[in-house]
């Protein structure tokens, strides 16, 4: 099937003068903020259980890593209140939320509470992970390697398994808030 071109006038870049581009800074903790600030990425919330009771948290560290075989990594503090039952699980749930599930997001990425108490609503998979409810898709990987990295772990996982419940947008998470993917 071919594509037909689309009649568009050219993209022309123009250089915003008023600003000078071309000085370094040093990338501290502020520049690094401020820079993936402006780097959208998607939200997913983690789950696991190391047979104490399940934990989960939402990340936007994601990446896919390999086709062959199908390995994903996403990074975790070590401060993190599920640091201690990831660090020694065998396998996690990467639950994927639609661009309206920006509530979830923000209570597994609160500290201090249940996020599994109502009214978040979860289930055990025949396996034995937490995985939530109402997700619209998730991937059951099992733990590959942990690497420390900084004032993180960067964990790999082997994917085992999917479940699609639906179709859905993402949840993007962009400039210190949840956002939904416009289509251009």
């Amino acid at each position: 099937m071919s594509v037909p071109a689309l009649n568009r006038p050219a993209l022309a870049v123009v250089p915003d003068r008023s600003r000078n581009f071309s000085v370094e800074r040093v990338v501290d903790a502020d520049v690094y903020k401020s820079v993936f600030r402006r780097h959208a990425a998607g939200v997913v919330v983690i789950t696991a259980d190391a047979g104490h009771g399940p934990v989960g948290f939402t990340a936007t560290s994601l990446v896919s890593i390999s086709l062959l075989p199908p390995l994903v990594s996403f990074a975790i503090a070590t401060s993190a209140s599920s640091w201690p039952a990831v660090s020694t699980a065998s396998s996690v749930v990467i639950n994927f939320l639609s661009a309206d599930q920006h509530a979830i997001a923000g209570r597994f990425a609160t500290s201090g509470i249940d996020r599994f108490a109502e009214p978040t609503r979860w289930s055990r998979l025949a396996t034995g992970e937490p995985a939530l409810d109402d997700a619209p898709s998730f991937l059951r990987a099992q733990i590959a390697h942990r690497f420390a990295v900084g004032d993180h772990y960067l964990v790999v996982a082997r994917l085992a398994t999917h479940t699609e419940r639906r179709e859905h947008e993402p949840l993007l998470y962009h400039d210190g808030r949840y956002a939904k993917a416009h289509h251009v």
